[in-house]
């Protein structure tokens, strides 16, 4: 990022000369990764946008409401999605239902969904790829199957899920998937967007400079998802993040994030045990294991979650985050309003053992008062 906003600080698109050059390459470069990291055909489109809220506010701004149109969501929804849907619920009146929750295992109920898209056939399903405040690995592939035999529109939020948990977007029957940059790809911050399969057309939402048919006031078919300036230097830093990440690939690079997952889940089932062990906390936590990635969401009993929040940064330095994480529909699940949200750990690539032990350590002084 440094030496491409040293050596390359240019307005891509804008311009015929060799900067102006370098600068696009960049960028259809990041695309071609973010296209092979998650196993996306070439008739599938990378739209980069500021971030994934952008992007969510692109895709369902674009879309062609109705308001007999069906809408399903995840409880596990972040406000990324739900806030842009209620905005447009009160514009075109649409109705919004929550998929089945099996509450006993902190998981979605695939049969009562079933009898749920029977009952009312979805236009639009949204989901999450990983829940933000339980880690929860959602089902987005049979999610995905049973949408589509009814032809609803899939959008799957995976700002939590993309770099972390493998995806195949070419064998979904997913319409549009969207990522942030600085999450599990661990690229810079004011990168994300979306990848669309093509099967549905989104109206423009965003209308600006495009550096092409400059004398029409309609906006391009070519590039009416990326109105203005492209953050180029951004844009490297994330094509730089995402080859690091497909070079650690053993086959094919949509596979890359496997290992990445799989030593997640290993500290994350270490970390559980040990938290299981201490009177006073309660965990909140998918029952099936390989459902679960490296988010630990706890309680502690006779603490709210933004105390256990302090005293874990001030007294201790481990940096955490407490309340409602911008789920609003998830925590009347989790019963946790006496806490005021949860406290939520989150394990990393580059999380290292004797850090969770620090944590467990800090639970148990904490617990014990």
């Amino acid at each position: 990022m440094e030496e491409t906003g040293r050596t390359c600080g240019v307005n891509a698109g804008r311009g015929s000369y060799a900067l102006a050059r370098k600068a696009s390459k960049i960028i259809e470069d990041a695309r071609e990764w973010i296209k092979k990291l998650s196993g996306a055909d070439e008739v599938a489109e990378v739209v980069f946008t500021a971030s994934a809220t952008v992007a969510c506010n692109q895709i369902f701004g674009g879309l062609d409401w109705k308001e007999t149109d069906v809408v399903y969501v995840s409880p596990f929804e972040h406000n990324a999605v739900m806030r842009v849907l209620h905005l447009w619920q009160k514009r075109w009146g649409f109705s919004i239902e929550e998929l089945a929750l099996d509450k006993e295992r902190m998981e979605l109920d695939l049969e009562k969904i079933r009898y749920q898209f029977l009952r009312k056939r979805p236009d639009v399903v949204a989901v999450s790829q990983v829940s933000n405040v339980t880690g929860y690995l959602l089902p987005i592939e049979e999610l995905a199957g049973l949408a589509g035999e009814y032809g609803a529109v899939v959008v799957v939020d995976g700002a939590q899920g993309f770099g972390l948990a493998p995806i195949c977007f070419s064998g979904m029957a997913v319409d549009f998937y969207i990522f942030a940059g600085h999450k599990t790809l661990y690229g810079p911050m004011g990168t994300g967007g979306f990848i669309q399969s093509g099967r549905t057309k989104l109206k423009p939402f965003l209308a600006g400079g495009t550096g092409s048919h400059s004398l029409k006031l309609e906006m391009p078919d070519d590039a009416a998802l990326e109105p203005g300036s492209p953050n180029v230097t951004a844009l490297a830093g994330l094509l730089a993040a995402v080859k690091e990440l497909c070079a650690e690939a053993d086959g094919p690079l949509w596979q890359s994030p496997r290992a990445v997952l799989k030593r997640e889940q290993t500290q994350m089932e270490t970390l559980v045990q040990k938290l299981q062990e201490i009177s006073g906390v309660r965990l909140y936590l998918p029952k099936t294991v390989s459902r679960r990635a490296g988010i630990v969401a706890f309680n502690i009993e006779g603490y709210q979650a933004a105390d256990v929040g302090m005293i874990l940064d001030e007294d201790y330095g481990i940096a955490v985050r407490t309340g409602y994480h911008c789920a609003p529909l998830i925590h009347k699940y989790l019963e946790d309003e006496e806490f005021h949200g949860v406290v939520r750990v989150s394990l990393g690539r580059f999380t290292k053992d004797e850090e969770l032990e620090r944590l467990v350590c800090a639970v148990m002084e904490i617990a014990e008062g």
